[in-house]
């Protein structure tokens, strides 16, 4: 997906879930994860799956793939030049207040 591409809504709609918010925060702090080692979350690996499908299909993730593993990481820059200040307001969210 091209910056240009992403709507504002399609992202805020992506980051209004719990779970992907959390991916997001842990995707913040490194340079690129998989989808197994990216959360402490205890779900299903299969729904784990969709939500980093709707990250990405929202635009907040590029993927990396390498044989058989996906490697996931967060559209910081990227982000930052369509939605100035979004992700730094996103990852200042506290989890009491989600």
């Amino acid at each position: 997906m091209k910056t240009n591409e992403m709507k504002l809504i399609s992202v805020l709609q992506a980051l209004s879930d719990p779970y992907r918010l959390e991916i997001v925060k842990a995707l913040a702090d490194t340079a690129e994860k998989t989808c197994g080692t990216c959360t402490n979350l205890n779900i299903a690996k299969s729904t784990l799956s969709h939500h980093f499908k709707v990250l990405r299909e929202a635009g907040l993730l590029k993927v990396r793939i390498e044989g058989k593993h996906h490697y996931y990481s967060l559209r910081k820059r990227e982000l930052e030049e369509q939605f100035p200040g979004l992700i730094e307001a996103i990852l200042q969210v506290e989890k009491e207040r989600w």
